[in-house]
């Protein structure tokens, strides 16, 4: 049975207690609010505003099939934006002081086809505290037997083409989470080693409010549009497929990179580094000087600053980023960062490569070995005298 990780390295705490000692005093010296800022509240807006429309031109637009293709693409698209904008600072909290705000922003992740209350648990609980860490963090558990991200896994012949298929598999991962992935976490005692009990009003919620996004998107556009169940069925993929691809590689690009750690705890369940000390290690950046990614991505390329304060809204990321870089060259903390989407997206084909290609031929070989040596040892020294 796997144990409870814990983080016991109290001589490393000092960076954290610095970083957050430095990065409180930026806010209030500069009397700003950890939370959204006008800058903040036009992003809501302009992605809100950009997924509300490009549904009501997809319904209601008059258009073709391929215009209608188009847009069903950049839905999906505008899905992801919204997820990583919105969503995902309202469900840490980050984006309003106001909980009623964080409240009514989180709701809207059932609208693009996820359950708040799951990702909360998987990502805000499980994700951000074991990341990494194999059996523990499930999201580099992405699809056993198919993608291995992690050392401690053991690599099959399949894996030897990971670097090819995977990004195939990541523009499924919308589909998954909107039919499956919800109700299989949802119905686990534990999401890695993290218990579980669910309030009941929890239970109604996900398949209510999973019933008015199969309504939104299956059942009305059935309805209203004057298309074939084939042209549906190829403009929901469409949107799937494209949110789901953008939602994964964004995902990916901040964990399994070259550079990134997959540590694992001893016998005793205990990790080597403090909590922080292990963000650092297990995290990365890309694209940190890019307005388009800062602006598309929703502080998803800022990782490490999102691991270390995910409470602060992303709109501020770009400014305590250069607090945490300082501080960690300080106390001699990497802060792994590619300069670009592009540099990422190769670092994260290398690391699938060297996981599965080349950590197979690796192993294939050392197994070769083990086979020869016996032979060519024993023979002269043992059957030769012998005879």
């Amino acid at each position: 049975m796997t144990k409870k990780v814990k983080f016991i390295n109290t001589n490393q705490s000092a960076f954290y207690v610095t970083v957050r000692k430095r990065v409180d005093a930026y806010f209030t010296e500069n009397n700003i609010s950890i939370h959204a800022n006008g800058a903040m509240w036009f992003k809501a807006a302009f992605f809100l505003t950009g997924l509300t429309g490009l549904y009501i031109l997809i319904l209601f637009g008059g258009f073709g099939p391929l215009i209608l293709l188009l847009l069903a693409i950049l839905l999906g698209v505008f899905g992801a934006f919204v997820g990583f904008n919105v969503c995902h600072d309202a469900i840490h909290k980050a984006f309003s002081g106001n909980t009623k705000v964080n409240q009514v922003f989180s709701f809207v992740f059932n609208l693009i086809g996820a359950s708040p209350y799951v990702w909360n648990i998987c990502h805000n609980i499980v994700h951000h505290t074991y990341t990494n860490i194999a059996g523990h963090d499930e999201d580099i558990d992405v699809a056993p037997g198919l993608i291995r991200f992690s050392d401690t896994e053991t690599v099959n012949k399949l894996q030897r083409f990971q670097h090819f298929y995977a990004f195939v598999l990541y523009s499924f991962s919308m589909l998954s989470w909107v039919f499956r992935k919800d109700y299989k976490k949802f119905f686990q005692h534990k999401i890695g080693e993290h218990r579980v009990v669910h309030p009941r009003i929890e239970y109604f919620k996900l398949f209510f409010y999973k019933a008015i996004y199969y309504f939104l998107f299956i059942v009305l556009p059935l309805w209203v549009l004057p298309i074939t169940w084939g042209q549906f069925l190829i403009g929901f993929l469409a949107m799937q497929l494209s949110q789901g691809l953008v939602l994964g590689l964004v995902f990916q690009l901040a964990h399994v990179v070259e550079g990134t750690d997959f540590p694992t705890p001893n016998e005793e369940g205990n990790m080597e580094e403090a909590w922080a000390a292990h963000q650092m290690r297990t995290t990365a950046n890309f694209a940190g000087g890019s307005t388009i990614a800062a602006f598309l991505c929703g502080g998803l390329n800022r990782q490490i600053e999102h691991h270390l304060f995910p409470k602060i809204c992303h709109i501020h990321y770009p400014a305590i980023g250069l607090i945490v870089k300082e501080t960690a060259r300080e106390f001699k903390l990497p802060y792994i960062e590619s300069l670009t989407f592009t540099a990422a997206l190769q670092s994260h084909y290398r690391t699938l490569r060297k996981l599965g290609k080349e950590t197979y031929k690796s192993n294939k070989n050392i197994n070769r070995e083990i086979y020869v040596i016996p032979i060519t040892v024993s023979i002269p020294a043992t059957v030769e005298a012998v005879l």
